[in-house]
């Protein structure tokens, strides 16, 4: 048996309504797809790196100074609720210098993100930034980074906010919440 003319008239138009309801879902899905992958070329954004602090070596000199290798890893929240510097996992090399009375940290981070790209940035608790007194602990220079971040540049002033070091971590390990104002540009 033949089907019918209007038979086919029918599949043909249920056919077209999948097709229509497919490409209406992924029409609909392709913001919040791009959304996460995009980096507006300039802006600004709050995030807390959520930090744990591990000494890997010192150099000490009895009444002038001691310096101790750090390595620092932890992950990236936007205090905004924005997509910009979330949930990146954050890895820096520091040293930490007490000497003339004085104590400082400075040293240089990468931040990769879900995607694998990277920002870049240099630290020094010396260089605050007076615009912003809440941030009273040191200033982030963005100096660059891969794929969307390439040709990123900014600076990121912050605080620092002690908090309990997470249980099996190894020992003279210490963790810090570091919250961050960012400006950036892309060119």
């Amino acid at each position: 048996m033949k089907p019918t003319k209007t038979k086919k008239a029918l599949s043909r138009s249920m056919t077209l309504a999948k097709t229509a309801l497919v490409a209406g879902v992924l029409v609909g899905l392709s913001p919040m797809i791009a959304k996460a992958a995009e980096l507006e070329k300039k802006g600004s954004t709050s995030y807390t790196s959520h930090y744990v602090f591990h000494p890997l070596g010192t150099v000490e000199l009895s009444g002038i100074g001691k310096a101790t290798s750090l390595e620092m890893v932890g992950t990236t929240e936007n205090t905004k609720g924005e997509p910009a510097f979330d949930n990146m996992k954050a890895k820096c090399q520091a040293v930490n210098v007490e000497t003339g009375g004085k104590k400082w940290i400075e040293g240089a981070c990468a931040m990769t993100d879900t995607d694998g790209d990277v920002v870049f940035s240099t630290f020094d608790t010396r260089d605050l930034d007076a615009a912003q007194p809440n941030m009273d602990c040191g200033s982030h220079v963005i100096t660059g980074g891969t794929g969307k971040y390439k040709g990123i540049s900014g600076t990121e002033p912050f605080s620092c906010v002690e908090v309990a070091t997470p249980a099996g971590e190894p020992a003279g390990s210490f963790a810090m919440d570091i919250p961050h104002n960012t400006v950036w540009e892309i060119n």
